[in-house]
């Protein structure tokens, strides 16, 4: 009876692995979705567009575009790791949503780590530090003067507690002994508006939504978050050439899948995304929204992943940022 039991178990396995390389073979047989957990005009929105009609072309089937915003990208990543792990649901991803939100989010849904199976990273945007062109600051250290002088009186828009922007106000609170105060809105569009009409004095913000009203004049740039200058921006000085050193904070986009997706669908998906990033149209297209295009496998992504959430932790305990 044992040497049977083992036998129809040894069966059911073989079947549910064939099973498995059946669906595996025949995907895809119908359009795919790609969950943006922002909203439209997001720098996750502007990517998806840009990249997903090539992949498409490769895979012989539409992408539609599901943009879920709210919660800091909360919402749309829980719709992502509740999705059947059949190769037609993909989830776009963000250093808010699958690393600051394990570090500062107790009441979190879904974990970025059991939840998901990474598939790529995309790239990394620098943020954009702005000012509507009435603040008296021509630079950032004439914001940071100014920000002593009115201590709690600078505000600077977030998307909410587990955001790059949120955390990345507290860091250069931190390395310049200055206050200012955070405050949170649904989407980045609606921050921006409140900035271009003078209502907040200070737009810590991804390119996509900002850098057509710099290019305008409707706001001005004080400084870029990354390490080097963006190629979109090229006159304007890093954080750290503006005198803040050891502050460098970008937000990196990355694709995912649910947990257990047939490991053939997600390598497939890991190669079109690759090849379609690799286009020479789409990355000079994504170095125009400011993202700066890079892509892993799965395996490295997943290290990645592990050693952000790790990073980031650290950075929250010693900006003394608390989980709410």
């Amino acid at each position: 009876m044992k040497k049977i039991l083992v036998i129809a178990t040894l069966g059911f396995t073989a079947l549910a692995a064939a099973h498995a390389a059946c669906a595996a073979d025949a995907w895809p047989a119908r359009p795919l979705r790609l969950i943006a957990p922002f909203p439209a005009g997001s720098s996750v929105d502007a990517a998806a567009r840009v990249i997903t009609p090539l992949v498409a072309d490769a895979l012989g089937q539409s992408i539609v575009i599901d943009n879920r915003a709210g919660a800091s990208g909360a919402i749309g990543a829980e719709l992502g790791a509740r999705a059947t792990p059949d190769g037609y649901t993909l989830a776009a991803g963000t250093t808010s949503t699958h690393a600051l939100a394990k570090v500062l989010n107790p009441h979190l849904t879904y974990d970025p780590q059991r939840d998901f199976t990474p598939v790529t990273m995309i790239g990394h945007l620098p943020y954009i530090l702005a000012v509507h062109p009435a603040v008296a600051a021509n630079n950032l250290q004439e914001l940071i003067a100014l920000a002593r002088a009115k201590p709690g009186q600078i505000r600077y828009t977030t998307v909410g507690n587990a955001s790059m922007a949120r955390l990345g106000g507290e860091l250069l609170s931190n390395l310049t002994g200055i206050q200012i105060t955070p405050i949170a809105y649904k989407s980045s569009a609606q921050s921006v508006v409140d900035t271009i009409a003078g209502r907040i004095e200070l737009q810590f913000g991804t390119m996509a939504p900002v850098l057509p009203h710099v290019r305008s004049g409707k706001l001005r740039a004080l400084a870029v978050t990354s390490a080097k200058r963006a190629p979109a921006l090229p006159a304007v000085p890093t954080v750290i050439e503006s005198g803040v050193k050891d502050f460098a904070v970008t937000l990196w986009l990355a694709v995912f899948v649910p947990a257990q997706t047939p490991r053939a669908i997600v390598e497939r998906l890991n190669r079109e995304f690759t090849t379609a990033i690799a286009t020479p149209r789409v990355h000079d297209a994504l170095l125009i929204q400011g993202l700066q295009p890079e892509t892993m496998t799965p395996a490295a992504f997943s290290r990645y992943l592990d050693a952000e959430i790790n990073r980031w932790r650290e950075v929250a305990r010693k900006a003394n940022l608390k989980p709410e």
